[in-house]
């Protein structure tokens, strides 16, 4: 075997080439996509209404392929990330949800819910804090987030009972549901029921004597209750947003779908998790706070799940009590 050597004066211009290179590979790392039109650009941050770069790669990568594919016809995308904060404190909500629509060059950033996850008591806690999500899976009945490639199916709106308004007058609460198809890991959305809607829902349900409503069950009865607002709150794993967001959202995509992809997935927090890809990203704060997140895949805990239910039945539904005369 014939040795070569390199003389020593070319060493250091070596050197400083593969440094130059290494520096280069790494500053575009970092830098947004060559493609990503300016405007965009000018988005892309980890501060609040910012959306990281990461997470806007992955949600134009999905739209694209879905709109090749002929699956997406609608000019706006929407896209998630829940390693951010959902309250930021003093009734600031944290803006981590994000409706893109770049043919007219509009980026919007608007708050919405996590899933709360669950607390199985003396078996296994999952749950989540209002503020950070430290918990993410797949499972039924885990109210667990699941982060992955979503598409926006069919829109339906439910009675939900009657509630007093500020004006001290009966007011209708219905709610529309923004269904959700999921891909990989997300796939079994439909099954979960996991989709989109206003962050609000009806406590304290009694029923009230209003013959003349179109709800009204057999006997005359209708359900009623306090309206309760929970944008600054967590979901049952569906993505939750204000009421007015919610109209907005809703009127974007009925009868027409659109992409949401939610970061993270099971890999982004095996990898923050476990250190094994240097630099993965996860907010901050929310890291400072939670520690190491985790991910509950469904064949881990769809059985405890199922076994704790098992334990613990539910007691047998009781109807809605008659409300207090006022």
């Amino acid at each position: 075997m014939r040795l070569r050597f390199v003389p020593l004066g070319i060493v250091p211009i070596l050197s400083l080439l593969v440094a130059a290179i290494a520096l280069t590979m790494s500053a575009r790392s970092f830098a947004a996509p060559s493609d990503v039109p300016a405007w965009l650009q000018a988005h892309i941050g980890n501060s609040d209404g910012q959306i990281s770069q990461i997470v806007l790669e992955r949600a134009r990568a999905l739209y694209r392929k879905k709109v090749a594919q002929g699956a997406v016809k609608n000019p706006c995308y929407f896209a998630m990330d829940a390693t951010r904060p959902s309250d930021l404190g003093d009734g600031v909500l944290g803006r981590r949800y994000y409706v893109i629509c770049e043919a007219s060059q509009s980026f919007r950033a608007i708050s919405s819910g996590h899933g709360s996850g669950r607390d199985l008591k003396g078996v296994v806690d999952f749950s989540n804090s209002k503020r950070c999500a430290k918990n993410f899976g797949n499972a039924m009945d885990s109210s667990l987030t699941a982060g992955g490639g979503y598409i926006t199916r069919e829109a339906k709106t439910s009675f939900k009972g009657y509630y007093r308004t500020v004006a001290k007058q009966d007011a209708v609460f219905q709610r529309t549901f923004i269904q959700f198809d999921g891909e990989g890991e997300a796939a079994n959305a439909r099954q979960r029921v996991i989709g989109g809607h206003a962050a609000q829902v009806l406590h304290g349900l009694c029923l009230r004597k209003n013959p003349k409503s179109s709800h009204a069950d057999h006997d005359g009865f209708v359900p009623f209750g306090k309206l309760v607002d929970y944008a600054g709150g967590r979901s049952n794993g569906c993505t939750s947003w204000s009421p007015a967001d919610a109209q907005q959202i809703i009127t974007m995509v009925k009868d027409n779908p659109t992409t949401l992809y939610i970061y993270p997935e099971s890999r982004d927090i095996a990898a923050v998790a476990n250190h094994s890809q240097p630099g993965a990203y996860w907010n901050t704060s929310c890291l400072k706070e939670i520690g190491t997140p985790k991910f509950w895949p469904r064949k881990t805990l769809e059985p405890i799940i199922a076994q704790y239910r098992k334990d613990h039945p539910a007691p047998p539904p009781q109807p809605l009590p008659i409300c207090e005369a006022s």
